[in-house]
């Protein structure tokens, strides 16, 4: 069999994409926004470089550019949650993957809910199956990218996606 040479390049294909929410610690002023009616509001974006770093302690990463907006809510807050998506998401997972929050905001025009997520104060997505609050660790830059590592500090599972066994029923949940 014959394999053809590519220039360097991350060939990990699938990517699992999933909705990052944020938001800007309380009294913090929001100077990328240009939307006064979005000042303090959190934040949606759909991240596809994400990974699991450690499993004692729960710990994963996202890379993330400096300059989208939900960068710098991370870097302030220290905190983000990972909302794994689902088929029936599809459309609001592209969405927030190509529309910035600091004119418009996502939550609402996705309809889509932010919930009070434990352990962080950043919001989980009420309609996402599994939610993974997550407080930063540190940021380290490769290149065009920043990786935040994170711990995971907490993890909220719907209850009509948990089986018999108490375990997540990840087929019946549609995760993309």
């Amino acid at each position: 069999m014959a394999k053809q040479y590519f220039k360097p390049g991350n060939m990990l294909y699938p990517l699992p994409a999933v909705m990052v929410s944020c938001q800007y610690p309380a009294g913090k002023e929001d100077a990328l926004c240009t939307n006064p009616a979005l000042t303090g509001k959190p934040n949606i974006i759909t991240v596809a470089w994400a990974g699991t770093v450690c499993t004692n302690p729960p710990m994963l990463s996202i890379s993330v550019r400096p300059e989208r907006y939900s960068y710098h809510m991370i870097e302030e807050s220290g905190e983000f949650v990972v909302n794994l998506t689902t088929e029936q998401l599809v459309r609001a997972t592209d969405f927030c993957g190509v529309r910035s929050g600091k004119d418009i905001d996502k939550f609402k025009e996705m309809n889509l809910t932010a919930a009070p997520c434990a352990n962080v104060s950043a919001p989980q997505i009420e309609e996402c199956p599994v939610s993974i609050a997550c407080k930063v660790k540190s940021v380290t830059n490769y290149g065009v990218h920043d990786m935040f590592l994170a711990e995971v500090v907490g993890v909220s599972v719907d209850d009509k996606y948990i089986n018999a066994k108490g375990a997540l029923d990840l087929e019946k949940a549609g995760i993309l």
